[in-house]
């Protein structure tokens, strides 16, 4: 990424230091001073918030954000600074806060990861996430459990549910019921 140079954005230029108010066009708003801009991939490189104008306190933590500059709708500059926004003495990365968000995403990433059926159909998979929906379940290598209790063997139809007490093998049979004629009625 190049650390100097120039972004034109509806004909105004935006320069490495430039402090901006924008929309993205996902509604989101970001005040933020310009770190970087990388021609080649369009991206903003943006802390978050202002520096601190009193030098004998101590700088705010802010976040970096990387921002295609074609997601930005509406900007207002709201000025230029004089002082070197990659100033390492001004910079701060919060590493716990990273990590914590890199945890997060791993585990989001492995509970997601661990709703796709391995070696299933479609349609096996549709009927798991119709049942995650209202109900609890996990895959056992083709099974799906439901309740920690209830067993739908394949070809998934409401004669192949096992275990659990009568009312939850109710509650399942008439959610695989629903699901196979919702399925029917798209094909």
């Amino acid at each position: 990424m190049e650390a100097t140079g120039t972004r034109t954005i509806n004909g105004e230029d935006l320069a490495v230091g430039c402090f901006i108010s924008m929309t993205t066009t996902l509604g989101e708003e970001i005040d933020g001073q310009i770190l970087a801009f990388d021609k080649p991939s369009n991206i903003l490189v943006i802390q978050e918030g202002r520096t601190n104008a009193n030098k004998s306190q101590p700088s705010v933590r802010r976040n970096v954000r990387l921002l295609k500059a074609g997601y930005i709708r509406d900007f207002t500059l709201l000025g230029r600074s004089d002082e070197d926004p990659l100033d390492v003495k001004q910079c701060f990365v919060d590493l716990n806060g990273l990590r914590a968000r890199e945890d997060s995403a791993m585990r989001q990433a492995e509970m997601e990861a661990e709703r796709i059926g391995v070696g299933v159909t479609s349609e096996a998979q549709s009927i798991f996430d119709a049942l995650s929906k209202t109900l609890p379940v996990r895959w056992d290598k083709t099974a799906i459990i439901v309740m920690n209790e209830v067993r739908v063997s394949s070809p998934y139809l409401p004669e192949n549910v096992s275990g659990g007490t009568a009312a939850a093998n109710e509650r399942v049979k008439k959610v695989l019921e629903f699901e196979r004629k919702r399925l029917n009625t798209r094909q």
